[in-house]
């Protein structure tokens, strides 16, 4: 198969990368470097993404932005970070992304434990990780041409801990390789609208 893989270049892309890429022909792609650049948070990149790769089998989203803080200091404008990047910005990849897919097709999408979990001072975490599940169950079934779409909830992994950490206490890591593991299920299984938690 032909996948392309968003964030191949981060922590979590690039053991997804390396799993698929045994089997597979993995397009990377990232904001700053890749086989292919895009920024989610602009349309117009990522119809450029596709028009660049042309058709693909699977689609796989492994990156977007969060604000971190105190909800008691939180403004609009620090909300829309996680909206506009994350949520958003893996919207608009399956919006656009449908259209370029090979019948039998899916996308995979990343959310997060803190979508079910809280932290302190994660509430935009938790919410953009909460509409990025509820999105793949109500797109799921909407899909044509056999196409689906599932999203990997992980929780903090190992390699991203000593930055992390501090905001999960009590929260066991696990490895990133552990993780690709959900994101080879989403892609080479048979199921839709499915969240595959690595807790």
């Amino acid at each position: 198969m032909k996948i392309i893989v968003i964030g191949a270049s981060g922590t979590l892309g690039q053991a997804v990368a390396e799993n698929l890429s045994a089997r597979h022909d993995v397009v990377r792609v990232g904001k700053s470097r890749g086989d292919h650049r895009v920024d989610l948070t602009r349309p117009e990149s990522v119809q450029a993404l596709f028009d660049a790769t042309g058709r693909v089998d699977a689609i796989v989203a492994t990156t977007g932005s969060l604000f971190f803080g105190p909800l008691a200091q939180m403004r609009a404008e620090d909300f829309e970070i996680g909206l506009q990047d994350k949520l958003l910005g893996q919207v608009r990849l399956a919006l656009v992304g449908q259209h370029f897919l090979n019948d039998g097709g899916s996308i995979t999408l990343t959310s997060g434990i803190v979508g079910s979990e809280p932290i302190r001072m994660g509430a935009n975490a938790g919410s953009v990780n909460a509409a990025l599940e509820g999105f793949v169950r109500s797109a799921a079934p909407e899909l044509e041409r056999g196409l689906r779409i599932n999203v990997v909830s992980p929780t903090v992994v190992q390699e991203s801990w000593p930055a992390y950490g501090d905001f999960f206490p009590g929260f066991e890591p696990v490895p990133a390789a552990r993780v690709a593991l959900a994101f080879q299920r989403s892609v080479e299984g048979p199921r839709s609208g499915h969240v595959y938690r690595v807790w």
